[in-house]
């Protein structure tokens, strides 16, 4: 029964699909989600460990570092290709295999380049499972007929947390990174035999009906997409700029004591986190593209607050406000690029997730530059500017929307 419904129209796969079924694929998502911000925020927190023991300077473990992010750029077509051979369901279920054995190969890294394999590796895996199991929140957010996306991105932000509260403990008690990247992947495995049962069978697309034929995919984006990825490719660039420089921004403009150096990247990763779980309720009542505009204005007038201050506390309340502003882009845009009729919902999420990436990849050392040139607060101003653009392209986005 749960299996045809899911091949017919969104109004009769509504009615089909048990309410308790719809409840079950959301909370094996939910729990995925969770499973991948654990295992970011694993490998994030050992990162000075893993260093020690190769002796690596900043400058080796920079370039290293930049495996992890090739490897996610260069999954984007191959995981869409193969989501699309063997759906969802079999994608997630190889991925959540592969992300947890790839987080331990990072520890066994004997070498610099055995480690930055190993990162390309982690990469590519963490990149198929992230749009994978956005494909399917795509068709499980359609059986709700209601705004659920940004909830699962929110347990990924609470994944990362609990993630880095284990690792900011095992550390100082000595344990290796071998150990502990050995407890996540058993948790996490464990975590899939339980849940592989309720992931949901098939897709859900919107359009589709009984007996159709299912059309050949063709990538042929539109502008519509195409606007979508660079709202997105904002919010990345907004979101590298915070994780990278945020604390340094303390550090050398604010100045505060060294305890409230993170002040700033802690309010902005924790309203980040309330902001994906309060993202849904405000899309469900006042609609997408409100939250999207005022999302941008978050980021514009946070980094505004924070930038032109120079105090300790209005600062961390305008970080905070940019890390509510950044927080359901993303997962907006893909909820609205698997949305498409023209196209299965991996195809547009990966095409999204082809330009945003690189926000997240050129934003970071373009601020280094400008800062050698001209300094931390100036080299952070341009972002102003990203925020006030997902304002204005949030609105045209609303006018072309299909």
């Amino acid at each position: 029964m749960t299996t045809l419904a899911l091949s017919l129209p969104r109004e009769l796969a509504r009615r089909l699909v048990p309410q308790t079924a719809r409840g079950n694929y959301r909370m094996a998502l939910m729990f995925f989600f969770f499973f991948m911000g654990t295992i970011f925020a694993s490998w994030a927190t050992r990162i000075p460990d893993i260093k020690a023991s190769l002796q690596l300077t900043d400058a080796a473990l920079g370039s290293i570092l930049f495996g992890a992010p090739l490897g996610e750029l260069v999954a984007i077509a191959p995981s869409a290709w193969l989501i699309g051979k063997v759906h969802t369901r079999k994608a997630i279920i190889l991925s959540m295999i592969l992300l947890p054995l790839a987080l331990v190969g990072l520890s066994l890294a004997p070498g610099r380049l055995a480690l930055f394999a190993a990162l390309f590796f982690f990469g590519f895996v963490y990149n198929m499972a992230n749009i994978a199991l956005n494909s399917q929140a795509v068709g499980v957010e359609i059986l709700y007929r209601r705004s659920i996306i940004a909830t699962f991105h929110g347990m990924w932000s609470l994944g990362g947390v609990i993630g880095g509260l284990i690792g900011a403990v095992v550390a100082p008690l000595g344990v290796p990174p071998l150990l502990h990247f050995v407890a996540i992947t058993v948790i996490t495995l464990c975590g899939l035999a339980l849940l592989q049962p309720l992931i949901m069978p098939r897709e859900v697309h919107i359009g589709s009906s009984k007996g159709e034929p299912q059309k050949k995919t063709r990538i042929r984006p539109s502008a519509f997409l195409i606007i979508l990825g660079f709202i997105a490719f904002g919010s990345m660039a907004t979101e590298g700029a915070m994780y990278d420089w945020s604390a340094v921004f303390f550090a050398q403009v604010i100045q505060p004591e060294e305890h409230f150096v993170r002040l700033g990247y802690l309010a902005c990763m924790t309203f980040m986190v309330m902001g994906r779980l309060l993202a849904d309720g405000l899309v469900n009542r006042y609609g997408v593209t409100p939250v999207l505009q005022a999302s941008g204005l978050c980021i514009a007038a946070g980094l505004t607050l924070a930038l032109t201050t120079g105090e300790l506390v209005p600062a961390t309340v305008g970080l905070a406000l940019v890390g509510f502003g950044m927080a359901s882009i993303v997962p907006l845009c893909y909820s609205l690029a698997g949305r498409s009729r023209t196209i299965p919902a991996q195809v547009g999420i990966s095409f999204v997730s082809s330009i945003s990436f690189f926000g997240f990849l050129a934003c970071p050392p373009t601020i280094g530059f400008l800062s050698h040139l001209f300094g931390l607060s100036w080299a952070l101003s341009p972002i102003i500017v990203v925020g006030l653009a997902i304002f204005v392209l949030a609105t045209l986005a609303h006018r072309m929307r299909p």
